[in-house]
């Protein structure tokens, strides 16, 4: 099936599906860029007044970055893939149109920090989060360390990102991941209708207030994500990446460094 985020109209409401559901939706360099496209396009459109993104398919709404891509990359080349991951999160945190994720399976890794980037999450009863990262040998790397805290408490992001371990919708609601869990046949409607409400708001009003909160929480300081994308590449030159990422796709248990087993959750 071919790479694309599918762009759909509902008045004045855009739903933008990650359509690679063969591959749980992972993002993929081509699935990044044609986001970042759409989301412009999106965005310089007056009669959108607000925006839901949510994956093809009931098992993901994005798995992640694509371990396959990562796996030889270089320090270079994870930082130039992690500079592209932070440009989407950066450019959907920051645009003008309000932007629902509606998040139908796993959000995990990459997936995660795409929803995250989202102004509202709402959750299907199957949806699973997390940032797995450390189980591949390296650490979240298009914002997850700093919207995660923002987003929940530093506590629960230090839980997630430092363990590996998914959490279930309910768990999710609880920490302030999510605002809202519907069963799953009924999430991009319930979405829609959400995102239909905003855009029946004044639009320079909802942006504006869109940067104010941003303002609250640090959405504009550029200098830890920029750390965090640094620290991410670095761990390109590590052993424990090279196991992670090979252990992940050949479905064992990594040996990491310093470690007899290690348990992958």
């Amino acid at each position: 099936m071919p790479v694309s985020v599918d762009l759909e109209r509902r008045g004045p409401v855009a739903l933008l599906t990650l359509n690679r559901p063969d591959a749980l939706n992972a993002m993929s360099v081509e699935l990044l860029n044609e986001l970042e496209t759409r989301l412009r396009e999106v965005d310089a459109d007056a009669g959108v007044r607000a925006a839901v993104i949510t994956g093809a398919g009931e098992k993901a709404f994005c798995a992640g970055a694509d371990v396959a891509h990562m796996r030889e990359a270089t320090a270079h080349e994870a930082k130039e893939f992690a500079a592209l991951g932070h440009r989407v999160t950066a450019l959907i945190e920051n645009m003008d149109t309000p932007v629902v994720a509606a998040v139908n399976g796993f959000a995990l890794g990459g997936g995660c920090e795409i929803a995250l980037a989202c102004d509202i999450r709402m959750a299907a009863e199957s949806a699973r989060f997390g940032q797995p990262e450390v189980n591949l040998g390296i650490l979240p790397g298009w914002g997850g360390t700093q919207r995660l805290a923002r987003t929940t408490s530093i506590g629960f992001a230090k839980d997630l990102i430092l363990t590996g371990r998914l959490v279930k919708a309910p768990e999710a609601l609880a920490a302030g991941l999510v605002t809202h869990v519907y069963p799953g046949g009924e999430l991009v409607e319930k979405a829609v209708e959400l995102a239909a409400g905003i855009a029946a708001k004044p639009s320079s009003a909802t942006s504006a207030a869109k940067r104010m909160c941003n303002l609250a929480l640090g959405g504009d300081s550029a200098e830890p994500l920029a750390r965090e994308m640094d620290t991410f590449a670095l761990a390109f030159t590590t052993e424990d990446q090279r196991e992670g990422m090979a252990a992940f796709l050949e479905k064992r248990a990594p040996k990491f460094a310093g470690h007899e087993t290690a348990e992958v959750n």
